[in-house]
């Protein structure tokens, strides 16, 4: 070999070198951590024990959805995605604790699975990015406004004005004669003023009374149910609560012992045995979250993604239950409803 040729062979060799250095380094581990209030469970029999092993395990669940949207925008646990769970099961006084030893992690973002969690999260650090799930966020405090969050806090907002009311609406076209329903609230959750409020303002002009029925943990359902009857309700409206998600068959199992016809806010409580329900998808809620921790790994503020607001909402109508509960759902109902489970 000619000396020259030598030379440049060598030359060009070595100019490629931290091009192929650069190329096999690993990619940029990204770590989230995702806190909740109560989430998840390893069956509802067990009570509040998290149960993280099978967190996102299933693409049809929330947690699941949020996991494969992550997967479809390319983060892959053990590769370049540490996904970090907490659960504050029923405490909030631990949110503290739980976010500082998140951020002690390092964590690139948060989210933060409710209002409440949120607040919690956002009072607890004012520098990690946060991503959040809230029926409320403005009236909470978390944002300045929907379209200019600022500050170190966005995400999506699962609240829509008059949903509380379009809830009863239906479930009074679904019970014939109804007058007197039993409202499930829970005064630990702040949204619930607002629907509360709503279900108020729709009851005075459906000729309905509404019972509240106060419960801040699963050991209050039976009690709350107990009133319903005394107090001779003929149906049953949940607000949307962490709890009434996370014990959907208790709830569900009582509401039918109870003969009472319910309206929920997800389609799992149909799913689980009630009535009806009508409201955003949790499943598409989770995967919207993904798409905001995306962005903000990429580069994006929270202070300039502005929150998403719910514009599709599906009525899941069990006809199986409605037959059980000796009623017949009219025609206009179940040519309006999403799904009909049989």
């Amino acid at each position: 070999m000619r000396r020259r040729e030598f030379i440049t062979l060598v030359g060009g060799a070595a100019a490629g070198w931290p091009f192929a250095a650069r190329s096999q380094q690993p990619a940029k581990v990204h770590r989230v951590g995702f806190i909740g209030y109560l989430l998840p469970v390893c069956g509802e029999a067990t009570g509040p024990k998290p149960c993280f092993d099978f967190v996102g395990a299933n693409p049809n669940s929330p947690s699941g959805g949020f996991v494969q949207a992550l997967r479809e925008l390319g983060y892959v646990e053990g590769k370049n995605l540490v996904l970090e769970w907490r659960s504050a099961e029923l405490r909030l006084e631990r949110m503290p604790e739980l976010v500082a030893e998140l951020v002690g992690l390092k964590v690139d973002v948060l989210v933060a699975n409710g209002g409440p969690v949120a607040v919690a999260v956002k009072n607890a650090t004012q520098t990690v990015p946060i991503v959040m799930i809230a029926n409320d966020p403005v009236g909470l405090g978390l944002v300045g406004s929907l379209s200019r969050p600022g500050g170190n806090v966005t995400g999506l907002s699962y609240y829509s004005e008059g949903i509380s009311g379009k809830r009863l609406e239906l479930l009074k076209e679904a019970v014939p004669g109804l007058a007197r329903v039993g409202v499930l609230r829970n005064p630990m959750v702040p949204g619930h003023a607002i629907l509360w409020k709503e279900s108020e303002v729709a009851a005075q002009r459906l000729g309905v009374a509404l019972e509240a029925l106060e419960v801040r943990g699963p050991e209050d359902f039976e009690a709350a149910f107990a009133t319903a009857k005394q107090h001779n309700a003929q149906a049953l409206l949940a607000l949307d609560d962490p709890l009434t998600w996370i014990y959907r068959s208790r709830i569900t199992a009582l509401a039918a012992s109870s003969r009472l016809p319910a309206m929920y806010a997800t389609r799992e409580l149909p799913d689980a045995g009630g009535l009806m329900s009508y409201g955003v998808s949790l499943v598409h809620l989770f995967r919207r979250l993904a798409t905001f921790v995306d962005k903000i790994l990429k580069g994006a503020k929270p202070a300039d993604l502005p929150v998403e607001q719910p514009t599709k909402f599906e009525l899941v109508i069990n006809v199986k239950v409605a037959k059980a509960l000796g009623l017949t759902v009219p025609p206009s109902l179940l040519t309006l409803a999403d799904e009909l489970i049989e």
